[in-house]
């Protein structure tokens, strides 16, 4: 048994994984927690690690094995090759990713100290300003200069975007 490469459609992940299993291939699709802006507030969701990839294992023996039940699942673009052959993925590798891949620790952040956001809407609306952390209760604070002088402000992170 070897580990394979699949290009999925866009934001088609998880459908093809799903669709891949149900026809009895053994798949894996590392996911990762991250931070997003829904309807303006900070929630965690699920993310893929690699976009629009994910791995699935097959026995040895491709050259006599026809790829058409995979490339036609819906969500699956192509099986990722080089030529014409196949691209493995070491058993090495899926190990470490399934070790690393986790929605359940902690999530990557919307925004990282010292990055460069503009405020998008208030008083301060179309202003440069720097991130600086949240503050615990669904704000961020952000560094902004006023009078040549940082000034730091709270907002909520729905009012920021990045540069």
């Amino acid at each position: 048994m070897h580990w394979y490469v699949i290009h999925t459609k866009p934001r088609q992940e998880q459908r093809a994984l799903d669709n891949l299993q149900q026809q009895g291939f053994s798949c894996f699709l590392p996911l990762l927690a991250r931070q997003k802006l829904c309807r303006g507030a900070l929630t965690v969701v699920p993310e893929p690690l690699f976009a629009r990839y994910l791995f699935i294992q097959l026995e040895g023996g491709l050259m006599g094995q026809s790829w058409a039940p995979i490339r036609s699942t819906n969500g699956v673009s192509r099986l990722v090759t080089f030529g014409t052959e196949p691209a493995k993925v070491s058993d090495e590798l899926i190990d470490t990713l399934r070790a690393h891949s986790s929605t359940t620790g902690p999530a990557l952040p919307l925004f990282t100290p010292g990055e460069r956001v503009q405020i998008k809407d208030g008083p301060f609306a179309g202003l440069e300003a720097v991130y600086q952390l949240d503050d615990g209760e669904r704000r961020a604070m952000v560094l902004i200069e006023l009078l040549h002088k940082p000034s730091r402000i709270t907002l909520a992170p729905a009012s920021l975007r990045k540069i």
